[in-house]
């Protein structure tokens, strides 16, 4: 069963709870998929449920159609927050680490056609593989992080917390405007361009800021 932890493996004092997530927070992954960028913040939700660790294998799911991946940095909340001002959200911050917000796309079109919600292609049961955890203080500005993704040793995802379109501090007041924001909630803050199919066997390397590696392994 899921738990956070930290660097060194081991479990931190929050329960798990929800993932809130943004759509769109990068501009060229919008232009990518032929998506309009929104004029605010594009919110769903992924369910404690989603949540795997990058330790054990990311099983795919069946029949469903191509399953992408999205590199995000991911935010752990540690205080909570309801309708808190920009200036007020970032000592909430717990840690930070890297997550793969995986998608359904065809799925994800059909369902966006159709004009339906988007759970059935992000919420489903280990669609938000995710690190340990970071101090945020370890990283230096969170609005000046590098993060990259590899697959089987080629480039395939890089950007950088700066060229987002909602700087941090807005993107957690925007969010705690809508859903109240607990201790052990994860926030993921966006993917830039590169999204794209996974296959079995497909070895993931990810890494943030220069400083902290991390290794994934679909599953065959």
């Amino acid at each position: 069963m899921y738990q956070h932890l930290d660097l060194q493996g081991q479990p931190l004092p929050y329960a798990v709870g929800k993932v809130v997530c943004v759509g769109r927070s990068y501009q060229d992954h919008a232009a990518e998929l032929n998506n309009p960028v929104p004029k605010q913040p594009l919110l769903f939700i992924k369910p404690a449920s989603s949540l795997i660790g990058l330790d054990v294998p990311l099983l795919l799911p069946k029949g469903l159609g191509a399953v992408h991946h999205e590199l995000e940095v991911a935010l752990l909340i540690g205080r909570r927050l309801c309708h808190a001002e920009p200036g007020h959200t970032l000592d909430a911050i717990a840690g930070v680490g890297l997550a793969l917000d995986l998608t359904l796309r065809d799925v994800q079109d059909e369902l966006k056609a159709n004009g339906h919600p988007w759970e059935r292609a992000k919420a489903f049961d280990g669609s938000c593989p995710i690190s340990p955890f970071a101090v945020p203080d370890m990283l230096g500005h969170l609005q000046q992080l590098d993060f990259s993704l590899q697959i089987n040793s080629q480039p395939r995802q890089s950007g950088n917390t700066a060229q987002m379109m909602w700087p941090i501090e807005q993107l957690l007041s925007e969010m705690s405007r809508c859903f109240t924001l607990n201790p052990g909630d994860i926030v993921l803050t966006g993917t830039p361009k590169g999204v794209g199919e996974l296959k079995p066997q497909d070895q993931l390397d990810m890494q943030l800021n220069g400083q902290y590696r991390f290794s994934a392994q679909v599953a065959g």
